[in-house]
């Protein structure tokens, strides 16, 4: 996919030892992000038969549309709030996310283009 956000270096360094595959999806579009070193290497648009992924953040379209509006809706304004409301749901191996929250975060928020 060549729609693959660029990333400001702060970000990438703040990501530099994050290497994995998380799976985003939207209603019933999904995507899978390629993460190495902190840099997003590639995204592939599903739909997959049995992809590997380490974890998922699965949400409606809606949800997402809230997420990344100018100013989001309150419970809508964070991943974590979204998960606290049960507006998203992550699922699969937590510990890369939680280790490197702030990072996902972020790089969530760079992937509006991707999502929306």
């Amino acid at each position: 996919m060549n729609d693959i956000p660029v990333l400001d270096d702060w970000l990438v360094h703040r990501g530099r030892f994050v290497n994995l595959v998380f799976m985003l999806q939207s209603g019933e579009r999904e995507w899978l992000i390629h993460i190495r070193d902190g840099a997003i290497e590639r995204i592939q648009r599903g739909p997959f038969v049995m992809p590997r992924w380490t974890f998922r953040l699965a949400a409606g379209s809606d949800a997402w549309s809230k997420h990344y509006a100018a100013t989001p809706t309150p419970g809508y304004h964070d991943l974590m709030a979204m998960c606290k409301f049960q507006h998203l749901r992550i699922e699969g191996d937590q510990h890369g996310f939680m280790c490197n929250l702030l990072y996902f975060k972020d790089l969530i928020k760079a992937l509006s283009g991707v999502v929306q």
